[in-house]
Protein backbone atom coordinates (compact mmCIF):
# COMPACT_ATOMS: atom_id res chain seq x y z
CA UNK A 1 0.00 0.00 0.00
CA UNK A 2 1.28 3.43 -0.91
CA UNK A 3 2.44 6.23 1.62
CA UNK A 4 1.88 10.18 1.06
CA UNK A 5 4.65 11.68 2.89
CA UNK A 6 4.51 14.89 1.54
CA UNK A 7 0.53 15.75 2.59
CA UNK A 8 -2.51 14.91 4.54
CA UNK A 9 -6.09 15.60 3.65
CA UNK A 10 -7.36 17.46 6.90
CA UNK A 11 -11.19 17.83 6.72
CA UNK A 12 -12.22 19.40 3.70
CA UNK A 13 -8.42 21.40 3.28
CA UNK A 14 -5.77 19.61 1.28
CA UNK A 15 -2.43 20.35 2.93
CA UNK A 16 1.21 19.34 2.60
CA UNK A 17 3.61 20.50 -0.11
CA UNK A 18 2.64 23.21 -2.72
CA UNK A 19 3.05 23.49 -6.42
CA UNK A 20 6.76 22.61 -7.16
CA UNK A 21 7.63 20.83 -4.05
CA UNK A 22 8.66 17.45 -3.83
CA UNK A 23 6.90 14.34 -2.90
CA UNK A 24 7.97 11.00 -1.45
CA UNK A 25 6.07 8.29 -2.41
CA UNK A 26 6.96 4.24 -1.48
CA UNK A 27 4.62 2.02 -3.33
CA UNK A 28 5.40 -0.62 -1.96
CA UNK A 29 8.22 -2.06 -4.01
CA UNK A 30 10.66 1.47 -4.53
CA UNK A 31 10.83 4.72 -2.78
CA UNK A 32 10.18 6.91 -5.33
CA UNK A 33 10.64 10.98 -5.75
CA UNK A 34 7.94 13.03 -7.74
CA UNK A 35 7.45 16.86 -8.50
CA UNK A 36 4.01 18.39 -7.68
CA UNK A 37 3.11 20.01 -10.62
CA UNK A 38 -0.43 21.24 -8.85
CA UNK A 39 -1.82 21.46 -5.88
CA UNK A 40 -4.25 18.63 -5.59
CA UNK A 41 -7.55 20.01 -3.44
CA UNK A 42 -10.09 17.83 -1.74
CA UNK A 43 -13.89 18.90 -1.87
CA UNK A 44 -14.16 22.34 -0.36
CA UNK A 45 -17.53 23.83 0.89
CA UNK A 46 -18.37 25.75 -2.07
CA UNK A 47 -18.05 22.00 -4.35
CA UNK A 48 -15.19 23.01 -5.86
CA UNK A 49 -13.75 19.58 -6.45
CA UNK A 50 -9.61 19.18 -7.73
CA UNK A 51 -10.41 22.29 -9.94
CA UNK A 52 -13.48 21.82 -11.48
CA UNK A 53 -16.75 22.50 -10.31
CA UNK A 54 -19.89 20.54 -9.13
CA UNK A 55 -23.02 22.11 -8.49
CA UNK A 56 -23.76 22.75 -4.87
CA UNK A 57 -27.14 21.74 -5.18
CA UNK A 58 -26.02 18.60 -5.97
CA UNK A 59 -26.29 15.52 -3.48
CA UNK A 60 -25.73 11.88 -3.24
CA UNK A 61 -28.30 9.98 -4.39
CA UNK A 62 -30.19 6.84 -3.31
CA UNK A 63 -29.76 4.14 -6.32
CA UNK A 64 -32.20 1.29 -7.06
CA UNK A 65 -30.54 -1.52 -4.71
CA UNK A 66 -28.50 1.56 -3.42
CA UNK A 67 -25.17 2.54 -5.15
CA UNK A 68 -23.98 -0.71 -5.17
CA UNK A 69 -25.72 -0.79 -8.61
CA UNK A 70 -22.91 1.38 -10.15
CA UNK A 71 -20.26 1.46 -7.68
CA UNK A 72 -19.22 -1.08 -5.04
CA UNK A 73 -15.56 -1.14 -2.80
CA UNK A 74 -13.42 -3.79 -2.63
CA UNK A 75 -10.14 -5.46 -0.19
CA UNK A 76 -6.59 -5.72 -0.88
CA UNK A 77 -4.63 -8.50 -0.23
CA UNK A 78 -1.67 -6.95 1.81
CA UNK A 79 0.94 -9.96 0.29
CA UNK A 80 -0.26 -9.25 -3.73
CA UNK A 81 2.81 -7.81 -5.60
CA UNK A 82 2.87 -4.70 -7.18
CA UNK A 83 2.80 -5.47 -10.74
CA UNK A 84 0.27 -6.22 -13.24
CA UNK A 85 2.53 -8.98 -15.03
CA UNK A 86 2.62 -10.51 -11.29
CA UNK A 87 -0.25 -12.38 -10.02
CA UNK A 88 -1.80 -11.09 -6.79
CA UNK A 89 -5.17 -10.88 -4.67
CA UNK A 90 -6.04 -7.78 -4.73
CA UNK A 91 -10.15 -7.42 -4.16
CA UNK A 92 -12.65 -4.72 -5.26
CA UNK A 93 -15.06 -5.90 -7.87
CA UNK A 94 -18.82 -5.72 -8.14
CA UNK A 95 -21.05 -7.15 -11.14
CA UNK A 96 -24.34 -6.93 -12.49
CA UNK A 97 -24.86 -9.05 -15.19
CA UNK A 98 -27.30 -10.76 -18.15
CA UNK A 99 -30.37 -11.62 -15.45
CA UNK A 100 -29.52 -8.70 -13.51
CA UNK A 101 -29.96 -6.17 -15.94
CA UNK A 102 -33.13 -7.53 -17.71
CA UNK A 103 -35.07 -4.13 -17.36
CA UNK A 104 -33.07 -2.15 -14.81
CA UNK A 105 -32.26 1.25 -16.11
CA UNK A 106 -28.99 2.48 -15.60
CA UNK A 107 -29.17 5.12 -13.02
CA UNK A 108 -25.70 6.73 -14.08
CA UNK A 109 -27.87 9.69 -14.94
CA UNK A 110 -26.31 13.11 -13.38
CA UNK A 111 -23.26 15.09 -11.76
CA UNK A 112 -25.36 14.23 -8.32
CA UNK A 113 -23.64 10.74 -8.73
CA UNK A 114 -20.25 11.77 -10.00
CA UNK A 115 -20.45 13.90 -6.05
CA UNK A 116 -21.36 10.89 -4.38
CA UNK A 117 -18.43 8.74 -5.88
CA UNK A 118 -16.58 11.50 -3.85
CA UNK A 119 -18.73 10.68 -0.67
CA UNK A 120 -18.06 7.20 -1.15
CA UNK A 121 -14.04 7.59 -1.16
CA UNK A 122 -14.66 9.84 2.16
CA UNK A 123 -17.10 7.20 3.89
CA UNK A 124 -14.45 4.35 3.10
CA UNK A 125 -11.84 6.17 5.04
CA UNK A 126 -14.02 8.16 7.54
CA UNK A 127 -15.27 4.63 8.71
CA UNK A 128 -12.20 3.00 9.00
CA UNK A 129 -13.40 0.62 6.31
CA UNK A 130 -9.95 1.45 4.13
CA UNK A 131 -7.62 1.04 6.95
CA UNK A 132 -9.38 -2.17 7.43
CA UNK A 133 -8.05 -3.35 3.66
CA UNK A 134 -11.02 -1.69 1.39
CA UNK A 135 -9.52 -0.11 -1.00
CA UNK A 136 -10.94 0.32 -4.09
CA UNK A 137 -14.05 2.18 -5.28
CA UNK A 138 -15.29 0.36 -8.65
CA UNK A 139 -17.20 1.83 -11.26
CA UNK A 140 -19.69 -0.72 -12.59
CA UNK A 141 -21.87 -0.47 -16.61
CA UNK A 142 -22.90 2.56 -18.04
CA UNK A 143 -20.27 4.68 -17.36
CA UNK A 144 -19.56 5.60 -20.62
CA UNK A 145 -21.17 7.53 -23.64
CA UNK A 146 -22.90 4.86 -26.58
CA UNK A 147 -20.59 5.80 -28.60
CA UNK A 148 -16.45 5.98 -29.28
CA UNK A 149 -14.50 9.54 -30.10
CA UNK A 150 -13.28 9.77 -33.26
CA UNK A 151 -10.41 8.28 -32.87
CA UNK A 152 -12.18 5.39 -31.82
CA UNK A 153 -11.93 6.13 -28.14
CA UNK A 154 -14.27 5.33 -24.83
CA UNK A 155 -15.52 8.85 -23.47
CA UNK A 156 -16.99 9.09 -19.67
CA UNK A 157 -20.65 9.82 -20.07
CA UNK A 158 -20.66 13.33 -19.66
CA UNK A 159 -23.75 14.23 -18.06
CA UNK A 160 -22.50 11.69 -14.90
CA UNK A 161 -18.37 12.64 -15.18
CA UNK A 162 -18.68 16.10 -16.54
CA UNK A 163 -14.75 16.46 -15.67
CA UNK A 164 -13.98 13.19 -16.71
CA UNK A 165 -12.66 9.53 -14.97
CA UNK A 166 -9.03 11.19 -14.59
CA UNK A 167 -10.66 13.72 -11.92
CA UNK A 168 -12.43 11.39 -9.55
CA UNK A 169 -8.91 9.09 -9.89
CA UNK A 170 -7.06 11.61 -9.09
CA UNK A 171 -9.66 12.04 -5.88
CA UNK A 172 -9.82 8.37 -4.52
CA UNK A 173 -6.15 7.88 -5.17
CA UNK A 174 -5.83 11.08 -3.26
CA UNK A 175 -7.54 9.21 -0.21
CA UNK A 176 -5.08 6.25 -0.46
CA UNK A 177 -7.58 4.08 -2.26
CA UNK A 178 -7.89 2.73 -6.15
CA UNK A 179 -10.21 3.18 -8.43
CA UNK A 180 -11.44 0.11 -10.82
CA UNK A 181 -14.01 0.21 -14.40
CA UNK A 182 -16.25 -2.03 -15.97
CA UNK A 183 -15.75 -3.38 -19.76
CA UNK A 184 -17.12 -6.24 -21.53
CA UNK A 185 -15.53 -8.93 -24.02
CA UNK A 186 -18.17 -8.11 -26.80
CA UNK A 187 -19.50 -5.55 -28.81
CA UNK A 188 -22.02 -3.80 -26.17
CA UNK A 189 -21.82 -4.00 -22.41
CA UNK A 190 -24.06 -5.86 -20.90
CA UNK A 191 -26.37 -3.11 -20.88
CA UNK A 192 -26.29 -2.09 -24.20
CA UNK A 193 -25.68 1.64 -23.01
CA UNK A 194 -22.27 1.45 -23.46
CA UNK A 195 -19.53 0.16 -26.27
CA UNK A 196 -17.77 -2.88 -24.93
CA UNK A 197 -14.03 -3.71 -25.92
CA UNK A 198 -14.16 -6.45 -28.31
CA UNK A 199 -11.86 -5.49 -31.11
CA UNK A 200 -10.44 -2.93 -28.95
CA UNK A 201 -8.45 -4.44 -26.39
CA UNK A 202 -4.99 -2.25 -26.83
CA UNK A 203 -6.55 1.07 -27.24
CA UNK A 204 -9.08 0.61 -24.38
CA UNK A 205 -6.08 -0.82 -21.88
CA UNK A 206 -4.06 2.13 -23.02
CA UNK A 207 -7.09 4.66 -22.43
CA UNK A 208 -6.96 2.99 -18.37
CA UNK A 209 -3.80 3.50 -17.93
CA UNK A 210 -3.33 7.22 -19.52
CA UNK A 211 -6.13 8.95 -17.06
CA UNK A 212 -3.06 10.43 -15.63
CA UNK A 213 -2.61 14.07 -14.46
CA UNK A 214 0.47 15.73 -13.90
CA UNK A 215 -1.57 17.75 -10.84
CA UNK A 216 -1.26 14.68 -8.51
CA UNK A 217 1.38 13.04 -6.37
CA UNK A 218 -0.23 10.13 -6.33
CA UNK A 219 2.76 7.72 -8.38
CA UNK A 220 -0.50 6.12 -10.44
CA UNK A 221 -3.65 7.93 -10.96
CA UNK A 222 -5.17 5.73 -13.69
CA UNK A 223 -7.65 2.58 -13.55
CA UNK A 224 -6.20 0.07 -11.26
CA UNK A 225 -8.48 -2.56 -11.53
CA UNK A 226 -10.65 -4.07 -14.44
CA UNK A 227 -13.92 -6.06 -14.49
CA UNK A 228 -14.19 -7.40 -18.02
CA UNK A 229 -17.77 -9.09 -18.29
CA UNK A 230 -19.10 -11.22 -21.00
CA UNK A 231 -22.20 -9.84 -22.55
CA UNK A 232 -23.28 -9.22 -26.63
CA UNK A 233 -20.03 -10.83 -27.96
CA UNK A 234 -19.31 -12.73 -31.27
CA UNK A 235 -19.77 -16.13 -29.85
CA UNK A 236 -16.46 -17.32 -29.46
CA UNK A 237 -15.20 -18.83 -26.52
CA UNK A 238 -14.21 -16.82 -23.35
CA UNK A 239 -10.55 -18.28 -23.31
CA UNK A 240 -10.15 -16.60 -27.12
CA UNK A 241 -11.26 -13.18 -26.43
CA UNK A 242 -9.83 -13.02 -22.65
CA UNK A 243 -6.42 -13.68 -23.36
CA UNK A 244 -6.52 -10.42 -25.47
CA UNK A 245 -7.27 -8.33 -23.14
CA UNK A 246 -4.63 -9.74 -20.71
CA UNK A 247 -1.48 -8.95 -22.69
CA UNK A 248 -3.24 -5.62 -23.71
CA UNK A 249 -3.44 -4.94 -19.87
CA UNK A 250 0.08 -6.33 -19.92
CA UNK A 251 1.27 -4.00 -22.25
CA UNK A 252 0.44 -0.86 -20.78
CA UNK A 253 3.46 -1.71 -18.06
CA UNK A 254 0.65 -0.42 -15.23
CA UNK A 255 -0.51 -3.01 -12.00
CA UNK A 256 -4.20 -3.46 -13.19
CA UNK A 257 -5.97 -5.91 -11.45
CA UNK A 258 -7.83 -7.97 -13.99
CA UNK A 259 -11.46 -8.98 -13.03
CA UNK A 260 -12.88 -11.88 -15.28
CA UNK A 261 -16.71 -12.43 -15.22
CA UNK A 262 -17.50 -15.19 -17.61
CA UNK A 263 -20.18 -15.98 -14.91
CA UNK A 264 -18.47 -19.68 -14.57
CA UNK A 265 -20.03 -20.65 -17.77
CA UNK A 266 -17.11 -21.88 -19.04
CA UNK A 267 -15.39 -23.41 -15.92
CA UNK A 268 -13.11 -20.54 -15.59
CA UNK A 269 -11.30 -21.38 -12.45
CA UNK A 270 -9.68 -24.62 -14.59
CA UNK A 271 -7.89 -21.90 -17.01
CA UNK A 272 -8.66 -18.14 -15.20
CA UNK A 273 -5.11 -18.44 -13.64
CA UNK A 274 -3.24 -17.88 -16.89
CA UNK A 275 -5.23 -14.39 -17.68
CA UNK A 276 -6.76 -12.99 -14.54
CA UNK A 277 -6.12 -12.47 -11.28
CA UNK A 278 -9.91 -13.37 -9.95
CA UNK A 279 -12.45 -15.27 -11.92
CA UNK A 280 -16.36 -15.60 -11.61
CA UNK A 281 -17.65 -19.20 -10.37
CA UNK A 282 -21.06 -18.10 -10.70
CA UNK A 283 -24.13 -16.26 -12.05
CA UNK A 284 -25.14 -12.90 -10.04
CA UNK A 285 -26.18 -13.28 -6.63
CA UNK A 286 -29.37 -11.78 -5.40
CA UNK A 287 -29.98 -11.07 -1.83
CA UNK A 288 -31.69 -13.82 -0.81
CA UNK A 289 -30.33 -16.73 1.24
CA UNK A 290 -31.09 -19.36 -1.48
CA UNK A 291 -29.06 -17.39 -3.48
CA UNK A 292 -26.32 -16.92 -0.98
CA UNK A 293 -25.94 -20.18 -0.25
CA UNK A 294 -26.11 -21.85 -3.76
CA UNK A 295 -23.23 -19.26 -4.87
CA UNK A 296 -21.50 -20.63 -1.90
CA UNK A 297 -22.14 -24.17 -3.26
CA UNK A 298 -21.00 -23.61 -6.51
CA UNK A 299 -17.37 -22.03 -5.70
CA UNK A 300 -16.72 -24.13 -3.45
CA UNK A 301 -16.37 -27.22 -6.09
CA UNK A 302 -13.30 -25.01 -7.51
CA UNK A 303 -11.69 -24.74 -3.64
CA UNK A 304 -8.47 -26.98 -4.94
CA UNK A 305 -7.67 -24.24 -7.79
CA UNK A 306 -7.80 -21.31 -5.91
CA UNK A 307 -4.32 -20.08 -4.33
CA UNK A 308 -2.27 -17.51 -4.11
CA UNK A 309 -2.56 -14.84 -7.53
CA UNK A 310 -5.85 -16.27 -8.76
CA UNK A 311 -9.31 -16.00 -6.77
CA UNK A 312 -12.74 -17.76 -6.89
CA UNK A 313 -15.08 -15.32 -7.59
CA UNK A 314 -18.56 -16.25 -6.24
CA UNK A 315 -19.64 -12.23 -6.56
CA UNK A 316 -20.40 -10.09 -4.56
CA UNK A 317 -21.54 -9.32 -0.61
CA UNK A 318 -25.01 -8.84 -0.03
CA UNK A 319 -24.70 -7.73 3.41
CA UNK A 320 -26.54 -4.50 4.54
CA UNK A 321 -28.52 -4.68 1.48
CA UNK A 322 -31.81 -5.86 3.47
CA UNK A 323 -32.86 -9.28 1.87
CA UNK A 324 -31.31 -11.47 4.91
CA UNK A 325 -31.19 -11.53 8.52
CA UNK A 326 -28.47 -10.81 10.67
CA UNK A 327 -27.56 -14.35 10.85
CA UNK A 328 -28.06 -14.92 7.26
CA UNK A 329 -25.40 -12.14 7.13
CA UNK A 330 -22.87 -12.74 9.23
CA UNK A 331 -23.03 -16.92 7.52
CA UNK A 332 -22.72 -15.16 4.04
CA UNK A 333 -19.74 -12.92 5.17
CA UNK A 334 -18.27 -15.92 7.04
CA UNK A 335 -18.32 -18.48 4.30
CA UNK A 336 -17.05 -15.88 1.69
CA UNK A 337 -13.98 -15.27 4.12
CA UNK A 338 -12.86 -18.85 5.09
CA UNK A 339 -13.48 -19.24 1.07
CA UNK A 340 -10.55 -16.49 0.42
CA UNK A 341 -13.27 -14.88 -2.07
CA UNK A 342 -12.70 -10.98 -2.73
CA UNK A 343 -14.89 -8.90 -0.71
CA UNK A 344 -17.21 -7.10 -2.45
CA UNK A 345 -18.96 -4.71 -0.86
CA UNK A 346 -22.43 -4.58 -2.29
CA UNK A 347 -24.46 -2.12 -0.09
CA UNK A 348 -23.89 1.84 0.42
CA UNK A 349 -21.18 2.18 2.75
CA UNK A 350 -22.10 6.04 3.62
CA UNK A 351 -25.46 4.80 5.02
CA UNK A 352 -24.77 1.28 6.45
CA UNK A 353 -26.26 0.71 9.71
CA UNK A 354 -24.60 -0.29 12.89
CA UNK A 355 -24.87 -4.19 12.27
CA UNK A 356 -23.76 -4.49 9.03
CA UNK A 357 -21.13 -2.13 10.14
CA UNK A 358 -19.83 -4.96 12.62
CA UNK A 359 -19.87 -7.83 10.03
CA UNK A 360 -18.32 -6.13 6.97
CA UNK A 361 -15.72 -4.43 9.44
CA UNK A 362 -14.68 -7.66 11.82
CA UNK A 363 -10.81 -8.13 11.63
CA UNK A 364 -10.95 -11.25 12.97
CA UNK A 365 -13.01 -12.82 10.04
CA UNK A 366 -11.03 -9.92 7.73
CA UNK A 367 -7.59 -11.70 9.03
CA UNK A 368 -9.32 -15.60 7.72
CA UNK A 369 -9.58 -14.17 4.52
CA UNK A 370 -6.39 -12.28 4.21
CA UNK A 371 -3.98 -14.92 5.64
CA UNK A 372 -0.97 -15.43 3.94
CA UNK A 373 -1.34 -18.97 2.94
CA UNK A 374 -4.11 -18.28 0.82
CA UNK A 375 -5.87 -21.96 0.92
CA UNK A 376 -9.73 -21.94 0.20
CA UNK A 377 -11.87 -23.87 2.88
CA UNK A 378 -14.11 -26.44 1.81
CA UNK A 379 -17.03 -28.69 2.90
CA UNK A 380 -15.45 -31.68 4.83
CA UNK A 381 -18.72 -33.37 6.55
CA UNK A 382 -22.32 -32.85 5.40
CA UNK A 383 -25.60 -34.14 6.91
CA UNK A 384 -28.56 -33.20 5.82
CA UNK A 385 -28.75 -29.68 6.28
CA UNK A 386 -25.94 -29.36 8.39
CA UNK A 387 -22.26 -29.03 7.17
CA UNK A 388 -18.66 -28.39 8.69
CA UNK A 389 -16.46 -26.42 6.24
CA UNK A 390 -12.50 -26.49 7.34
CA UNK A 391 -9.70 -25.24 5.73
CA UNK A 392 -5.77 -24.22 7.06
CA UNK A 393 -3.83 -21.30 7.95
CA UNK A 394 -0.53 -20.28 8.49
CA UNK A 395 0.82 -20.96 11.55
CA UNK A 396 -0.19 -24.43 11.85
CA UNK A 397 -3.94 -23.23 12.21
CA UNK A 398 -7.14 -24.40 10.77
CA UNK A 399 -10.73 -22.56 10.48
CA UNK A 400 -13.59 -24.53 11.06
CA UNK A 401 -17.54 -23.34 9.82
CA UNK A 402 -20.22 -25.19 11.96
CA UNK A 403 -23.23 -23.95 9.80
CA UNK A 404 -27.12 -24.99 10.14
CA UNK A 405 -28.80 -24.60 6.70
CA UNK A 406 -32.09 -26.26 8.47
CA UNK A 407 -35.41 -24.79 9.76
CA UNK A 408 -34.46 -26.03 13.56
CA UNK A 409 -31.81 -25.48 16.15
CA UNK A 410 -29.12 -27.98 15.67
CA UNK A 411 -25.41 -29.42 17.37
CA UNK A 412 -22.97 -29.86 14.95
CA UNK A 413 -19.82 -31.68 15.38
CA UNK A 414 -16.18 -31.04 14.00
CA UNK A 415 -14.17 -33.88 14.00
CA UNK A 416 -10.51 -33.75 13.64
CA UNK A 417 -10.13 -36.32 11.41
CA UNK A 418 -12.50 -34.63 9.23
CA UNK A 419 -10.58 -31.26 9.15
CA UNK A 420 -7.09 -32.30 9.34
CA UNK A 421 -6.00 -32.29 13.15
CA UNK A 422 -3.94 -35.36 14.33
CA UNK A 423 -6.65 -36.91 16.53
CA UNK A 424 -5.03 -36.68 19.32
CA UNK A 425 -3.95 -33.04 19.23
CA UNK A 426 -4.94 -30.41 22.01
CA UNK A 427 -6.48 -27.55 21.00
CA UNK A 428 -7.61 -24.08 21.79
CA UNK A 429 -10.25 -22.60 20.10
CA UNK A 430 -10.92 -18.45 19.09
CA UNK A 431 -14.37 -17.84 18.08
CA UNK A 432 -14.13 -15.46 15.94
CA UNK A 433 -17.39 -13.40 15.90
CA UNK A 434 -17.41 -13.47 20.05
CA UNK A 435 -14.23 -12.13 20.06
CA UNK A 436 -13.39 -14.65 22.81
CA UNK A 437 -11.31 -17.85 23.35
CA UNK A 438 -13.35 -20.80 24.84
CA UNK A 439 -11.75 -21.57 28.12
CA UNK A 440 -12.21 -25.23 27.35
CA UNK A 441 -9.32 -27.00 25.48
CA UNK A 442 -10.67 -29.98 22.96
CA UNK A 443 -9.76 -33.22 21.80
CA UNK A 444 -10.75 -35.12 18.98
CA UNK A 445 -13.19 -32.79 17.89
CA UNK A 446 -16.01 -29.33 18.76
CA UNK A 447 -19.13 -29.03 18.70
CA UNK A 448 -21.68 -26.01 19.21
CA UNK A 449 -25.25 -25.72 19.08
CA UNK A 450 -26.74 -22.85 16.79
CA UNK A 451 -30.39 -21.50 15.85
CA UNK A 452 -31.44 -22.21 12.11
CA UNK A 453 -29.44 -20.36 9.22
CA UNK A 454 -26.65 -19.36 11.39
CA UNK A 455 -23.06 -20.74 12.18
CA UNK A 456 -20.23 -20.60 13.64
CA UNK A 457 -16.49 -19.73 13.06
CA UNK A 458 -13.30 -21.07 14.85
CA UNK A 459 -9.56 -20.64 14.34
CA UNK A 460 -8.34 -23.75 16.23
CA UNK A 461 -4.51 -23.06 17.28
CA UNK A 462 -2.53 -26.67 18.48
CA UNK A 463 -1.31 -26.83 22.10
CA UNK A 464 -0.15 -30.26 22.12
Amino acid sequence: MRKICAAEVVGKMRVGAGKGGIAAINDGDSRKIFRIYGVLAAEADDGNIQGFSVASKFRPIRATRNISDICFWGIEHVHCLPRSAQPGRIFGERNISDNRWDGLVCIIVSNAFFVSMFSTADALVSTGLAKLGYQYVNIDDCWAEIARDDKGNLVAKNSTFPSGIKALADYVHSKGLKLGIYSDAGYFTCSKKMPSSLGHEEQDAKTFASWVSMSSIIAFTGIDYLKYDNCNNDGSKPTVRYPIMTRALMKTARPIFFSLCEWGDLHPALWGAKMGNSWRTTNDISDTWDSMVSRADMNEVYAELARPGGWNDPDMLEVGNGGMNKDEYIVHFSIWAISKAPLLIGCDVRNATKETMEIISNKEVIAVNQDPLGIQAKKVRIEGDLEVWAGPLSGYRTVVLLLNRGSWRSAITANWDDIGIPPNSVVKARDVWEHTTLNTQFIGNITATMDSHSCKVYVLTPIS
